[in-house]
């Protein structure tokens, strides 16, 4: 049973986004509109990810509404740029490019225990700051740029890169993004290179992970989709040492996913007893 409901996750993930993508482009322009936004603005890192948004918002919405952020710091990978600049010109789009190193140097200029973590995080979070600004420069509400894999490891920056107001592929695994990118015909030098945060330089996603996305895709969706039990994913063919890896960081990291929490002391607390769909009142 186990090999064949693998067989069954792997087909599930590699099937056809043709659907997919018809949902996500109408998502992008159903709910950007309804809130009374015209256009979008996110961070474009060279990335698959912010690769794919880039593609499905100007599907959703045309190029004119589309507002690309690149926002490098000094250690960034030059092949970010390049890559990044090659999603602008295939779609004819406007970026702006805003190089974060002055803020970010001038924080840590007399904090030399700086681990690169915390440089890492405050990157992300000085880039998100600068993409809620340009939300008032364009009038656009800023769209988020992280997949399910990412979301569910908590593999992202709180109020950093893991911030927006609407996100388009939350719900798509990273193995997922792969096939939509193929689909959307996302340059060949994106979709082949190693996953990246390039919050460092030589960083990659898989070697700090300690596993790899087709690896976690898996697992994830047994644990998540299909609702498996710890053993019964070990009893699938997986080491157990790479699951309880996976189950930790999905525990550790659930606070990512919430909004932040109230003390309740009133009958009506918000996000609690007072809640409404987001557009209420629109």
């Amino acid at each position: 049973m186990g090999v064949n409901h693998l067989e069954d996750v792997l087909q599930y993930l590699d099937q056809s986004i043709s659907h997919a993508l018809s949902v996500l482009t109408a998502f992008v322009r159903e709910e950007t509109e309804k809130t009374g936004f015209t256009d979008v603005v996110f961070g474009l890192s060279g990335g698959i990810d912010s690769a794919v948004v880039a593609y499905l918002a100007v599907a959703a919405l045309g190029k004119e509404r589309v507002h690309p952020l690149i926002m490098p710091y000094k250690t960034s990978s030059p092949q970010s740029l390049e890559d990044a600049q090659k999603v602008v010109a295939a779609l004819s789009l406007k970026a702006e490019v805003i190089d974060i190193t002055p803020q970010i140097d001038a924080y840590f200029a007399d904090r030399d225990d700086a681990t690169p973590l915390r440089k890492g995080n405050k990157m992300a979070r000085e880039r998100m700051t600068i993409i809620y600004d340009h939300s008032v420069v364009y009038r656009a509400l800023p769209l988020g740029t992280s997949n399910k894999t990412e979301l569910l490891l908590g593999y992202g920056t709180q109020f950093g890169d893991i911030a927006s107001a609407i996100n388009p592929i939350g719900d798509l695994y990273k193995t997922q993004i792969r096939k939509v990118a193929a689909q959307l015909d996302v340059p060949e030098s994106i979709r082949i290179k190693p996953p990246s945060a390039d919050l460092w330089e030589a960083q990659t996603d898989e070697s700090e992970l300690g596993f790899t996305y087709d690896e976690a895709d898996v697992i994830l969706h047994l644990l998540v989709d299909d609702r498996f039990t710890r053993a019964e994913v070990v009893a699938a063919g997986f080491a157990p040492e790479l699951v309880d890896t996976v189950l930790r960081r999905m525990r550790l990291n659930q606070y990512k996913r919430r909004l932040p929490l109230i003390a309740k002391v009133s009958s009506r607390t918000i996000g609690i007893d007072y809640r409404y769909p987001r557009d209420w009142g629109m």
